[in-house]
């Protein structure tokens, strides 16, 4: 029985590990913190709970697919409900959309609350579906540093569809020649923030987003987001994995071009294969020290973070619900404002999301926790206290004025969480929530591969790396290492 070792607890490495071990290895985790789940994790605040990083639930059929390799039920160990309202969308000038599940209800909300027809809602989601069906199995199911993935028929005639994927434009320029209202075109945009990107850089091939949503649905789990972890840990556990955590690895050990194990504390763990859970950046710099940072990845722009504040609200909102998004009027500025600028604009976009909407024990009675972000660039040496206290002011004041309540009079207690912290909690760098950004055509060839052509059986999964930022994405990582380990 081989020895496989996963640095890094987040979603990607509890998959990964739940993967090998039902191939028959002997798997150990090592963990940093004291909880796993990395950026997936939950916070407490007096009788206040929050999930504390990923919020929207997509493809759950990855986290089932778990369970169904080991012979289990999934809703033995993990329950989700489809949402019929994905998101609500409010804007500067009173409009409210609501996004329904159903796409007709989608397109006729579109309809009746914008100068944009019903059936340019359907043809964009029918082109949605397209980009999904085209890329998926090339660009998602497998690696694309291997020149196998690309010697098959299902791949070749990916590869023929090529230009239908629209690649050459950026999301943004796609979107405005298809709708003719702002507050379409801003609602659409939005998706480039679900992997940290610029949609008026990112290529439209990321209009592939809302096909997740809008086709394969958008859940909630039952008792909160991180129950996807604490699932995914109980079944990794009945397999034999074993979790080492408060467990911060010092190095990857390398004899002869190959791994032979890790060492902790001090101590020598062997292995016949490590798997780095970790920010591939942090990987190099922090645990393959032997070793030059690859050139393509010391080049690649990361992507954008996010400033969080966990606020216990003492009243409910009966307009709001579980995923809430309050619009800038002016997006491209607020973009440019990350990208070039490094800061934060004066009227950011804000997500709410109030996991006591469809989990009430999260909050006390007549009470909401209320997960506040905006998007912010990644750590670069800002003055982030500053920033902080400005955009709370900011934050404030945009929240108030379209709910009519003074919002600041019902924080009864708050946690903030900015890229520094998001840095040192889950070595993401610079703090960082997707690794490189998603700003050129490029972009997914420029990934860091799923594992070394420099050191044998050493590999990586996670968001930093090929697929992508996201829990499917990531979720699809531990497939592809998987795939990849003979």
């Amino acid at each position: 029985m081989s020895k496989a070792i996963i640095i890094g607890a987040g979603i990607a490495g509890i998959a990964t590990a739940i993967r090998l071990a039902l191939k028959g290895h002997q798997v150990e985790v090592f963990e940093a913190s004291d909880q796993a789940g990395g950026k997936l994790s939950e916070i407490r605040l007096g009788l206040f709970r929050f999930d504390a990083g990923p919020s929207l639930f997509t493809m759950p059929q990855y986290v089932d697919e778990l369970f169904r390799l080991a012979g289990k039920n999934p809703q033995d160990y993990f329950q989700y409900e489809k949402l019929d309202t994905i998101c609500n969308y409010f804007y500067e000038d009173g409009t409210r959309i609501h996004a329904f599940a159903d796409p007709q209800k989608f397109s006729k909300e579109i309809a009746d609350k914008t100068n944009d027809s019903a059936d340019s809602i359907l043809d964009f989601l029918k082109k949605s579906k397209d980009i999904y069906e085209i890329t998926n199995p090339v660009f998602l199911q497998r690696s694309l540093h291997k020149l196998r993935s690309y010697l098959n028929l299902e791949t070749l005639k990916s590869l023929l569809r090529f230009s239908q994927i629209d690649a050459f434009r950026s999301m943004n320029q796609s979107n405005e020649a298809r709708f003719k209202d702002s507050r379409t075109v801003r609602l659409f945009n939005r998706y480039a923030t679900y992997n940290g990107s610029n949609p008026y850089k990112a290529p439209a091939t990321l209009n592939i987003i809302p096909h997740f949503e809008q086709h394969f649905g958008a859940y909630f789990p039952v008792g909160g987001m991180y129950s996807i972890v604490s699932s995914l840990t109980g079944l990794a556990v009945d397999l034999g994995v074993k979790f080492h955590f408060n467990s911060y690895v010092d190095e990857i050990e390398i004899i002869n071009n190959k791994v032979t194990g890790l060492k902790c504390k001090g101590e020598s763990h062997f292995a016949d294969l490590i798997i780095s859970n970790m920010d591939v950046w942090y990987t190099y710099t922090r645990l393959l020290k032997s070793l030059k940072v690859p050139e393509r990845l010391k080049n690649q722009e990361r992507s954008s973070s996010a400033l969080i504040f966990y606020w216990g609200i003492n009243t409910s909102f009966s307009e709001l619900g579980l995923h809430n998004i309050f619009f800038t009027e002016d997006y491209q500025d607020e973009f440019k404002q990350i990208w070039e600028e490094k800061g934060i604009c004066s009227d950011p976009t804000i997500y709410v999301h109030i996991s006591s909407k469809n989990n009430p024990e999260d909050a006390p009675k007549g009470s909401e926790n209320w997960f506040t972000m905006i998007n912010v660039p990644s750590d670069t040496g800002q003055n982030w206290d500053e920033l902080i206290r400005i955009s709370r002011i900011n934050i404030i004041k945009k929240l108030s004025k379209i709910l009519g309540k003074d919002i600041s009079k019902l924080i009864s207690c708050e946690s903030v969480l900015d890229p520094r912290g998001i840095d040192s909690k889950t070595f993401s760098y610079q703090g960082s929530l997707y690794g490189s950004s998603s700003n050129s055509q490029f972009s997914a060839f420029l990934r860091h591969a799923n594992f070394s052509s420099s050191i044998k059986d050493l590999y990586f999964s996670g968001g930093s790396v090929h697929p992508g930022g996201g829990i499917p994405l990531a979720l699809l990582s531990a497939k592809i290492v998987d795939d990849l380990i003979k």
